[in-house]
């Protein structure tokens, strides 16, 4: 699965990069938010923007 893969990025890249899962079950108005439709999907953001 993704999910080992992104947990060594996040400890890599420690300080330079943030990685950050989201319960889309438990959240769902940021899921809609982000028009999130189907699990897993990983969203990027730049500078705090939204890049993909």
């Amino acid at each position: 699965m993704v999910a080992p893969l992104l947990e060594q990025l996040a400890s890599e890249y420690a300080g330079r990069l943030k990685i950050a899962k989201l319960n889309v079950d438990e959240n769902p108005v940021t899921a809609s938010q982000y028009g999130i439709q189907s699990i897993p999907t990983m969203l990027l953001f730049k500078n705090g923007n939204h890049e993909s």
